[in-house]
C-alpha cells in the first residue's frame, strides 16, 4: 500500500513537473511595455529619469498644506510623523536630525521619494508639477534654494545638498559607457 502512494505521488509530481517545464505555471500575465513603463519612474542623482513640468516654494507651499502637513506637520516640522526641515550640524552629535536639508545627498532623491511614496496612504497620486512644487518647498523650507526658484528637470538636479559630500555612489556611472 505504501508503495503504491509512492509510485502515484512520484508520477503526480513527475506528469507535473512536465507540464510546468513545457509550458510554465500557466500564471498572470506577461506585462506589457506600457505598463512596465508606468512603474519605471525612477530618478537618477544626476536627474536623469526627471519627467517634464516645473514648480516653486510658493506652488508647494499650498500643496503641502493640504497634501503634506497632516502628518509632517506645519513646514515640515515633524508631528506627528518625521521631521523634513532643520537638523543642520546635528549628524556629528549624539542626537543627529535626518531631515532633507541635513541628510539627504541630492535633490533628486526627495523628487524621486515625493513622486512614489507620497502622501501617504495615497501614494503615487501627485502630478508631477505638484511633485516639484513640493520638492521645492522643502528645499525652501531647508534653506537650500530661494523662494523663487523653479525645480525642473534641468535646476533640480543642479541643486548642491549641504551633506552631498558625505555619501558615495554605491553604483557609479562609468564615464566611459
Amino acid at each position: 500500500m505504501f508503495m503504491r502512494k509512492c509510485l502515484c505521488l512520484f508520477s503526480t509530481l513527475t506528469i507535473a513537473s512536465m507540464a510546468l517545464a513545457n509550458d510554465g505555471p500557466g500564471l498572470g500575465v506577461e506585462a506589457t511595455d506600457a505598463q512596465v513603463a508606468a512603474w519605471d519612474i525612477s530618478i537618477a542623482p544626476d536627474g536623469e529619469g526627471l519627467p517634464a513640468g516645473s514648480g516653486t516654494a510658493a506652488q508647494g507651499e499650498a500643496i503641502y498644506a493640504i497634501r503634506c502637513s497632516a502628518c509632517h506637520g506645519k513646514a515640515g516640522s515633524g508631528t506627528p510623523n518625521n521631521r523634513l526641515v532643520g537638523g543642520h550640524g546635528t549628524l556629528n552629535g549624539p542626537a543627529p536630525v535626518k531631515t532633507i536639508g541635513s541628510y539627504w545627498p541630492y535633490a533628486t532623491t526627495v523628487f524621486d521619494y515625493i513622486r512614489r511614496a507620497m502622501p501617504y496612504p495615497f501614494s503615487a497620486s501627485l502630478t508631477d508639477e505638484e511633485v516639484y512644487a513640493v520638492t521645492a518647498y522643502l528645499l525652501f523650507l531647508n534653506e537650500i534654494i530661494k523662494e523663487d526658484d523653479v525645480m525642473d528637470a534641468r535646476t533640480l538636479p543642479q541643486v548642491q545638498m549641504p551633506n552631498r559630500d558625505n555619501f558615495v555612489l554605491a553604483y557609479p556611472r562609468n564615464p566611459d559607457n
